[in-house]
């Protein structure tokens, strides 16, 4: 497989993932093309056969003059389950521990998708940091962190990896009243293969997560990129409503079926 057929097909894949977690705007349109390419460090034409590969897959049109919309839906199930615990909760109740390295922390502009999410203006300052955790040695998941420049203040290196971002923040007094989270599946990408000690295109849980204080204020943003066979999310359910609605005709109940 020569590098341009890998390098469409990565972009091809992070443009999928960002439609599944809802990262776009309102409008579902991409990023230029120009600024694909610019950001990527490839050709219009590279770019292009990404674009079109997704297109050939229902997920996004162009529109003249306008750029590139998406047109394939993402279903987003909302479930209320209570007060939110995080991966390392799940790690401390099987009894192991859970250490964070900072591979990198500065302040850099946001991108497209990110200061969307965050609510800001695209190429607006912010503190990113990006960091990869593992358990006894192995590695669980990298994560890259957004934090508006103007609450980025306390954050050193030391604080994001213990206690950690979210909890400094807390610590600072900055309370998280509600947490988004978004999850879908992908895959493992060139950039980041060594730090997860795994194979290029190899199964990731994507969750991405939203801090908000009580005024619904963003505070920050975190993508996780979790080793797909080192974790899940669980979510227990109370049971499904009562429902009067008919079942449909021709559908009969099997003995012992609930």
């Amino acid at each position: 497989m020569s590098m341009t057929t890998h390098r469409f097909r990565e972009i091809a894949q992070e443009l999928r993932e960002q439609i599944a977690l809802g990262g776009l705007d309102g409008t579902g349109a991409l990023e230029s093309e120009a600024a694909l390419g610019s950001r990527h460090g490839v050709s219009r034409v590279t770019v292009r056969r990404a674009l079109e590969l997704l297109r050939s897959e229902g997920l996004i049109e162009p529109r003249r003059g306008s750029g590139w919309f998406v047109v394939g839906s993402s279903y987003h199930q909302r479930l209320a389950v209570g007060t939110f615990t995080h991966a390392g909760s799940a790690v401390a109740g099987a009894g192991r521990q859970a250490s964070r390295r900072v591979v990198d922390l500065g302040i850099e502009p946001l991108p497209t998708v990110e200061a969307g999410v965050l609510g800001v203006d695209a190429g607006e300052r912010a503190l990113r940091c990006r960091s990869v955790r593992s358990i006894d040695g192995q590695v669980l998941d990298v994560t890259a962190e957004w934090v508006p420049d103007d609450l980025a203040g306390p954050i050193s290196r030391s604080r994001a990896e213990t206690p950690g971002i979210w909890a400094t923040l807390q610590a600072e007094g900055l309370r998280v009243a509600r947490v988004h989270q978004s999850i879908t599946a992908g895959l493992v990408r060139a950039e980041e293969a060594e730090l997860l000690q795994a194979e290029v295109g190899s199964p990731l849980l994507l969750v991405r997560r939203v801090a908000r204080d009580d005024a619904g204020r963003p505070l920050a943003l975190a993508d996780h990129r979790y080793l797909a066979h080192r974790f899940s999310l669980e979510v227990d359910f109370a049971g499904a409503p009562p429902t009067t609605r008919p079942e449909p005709p021709g559908l009969l109940a099997l003995p012992g079926s609930t």
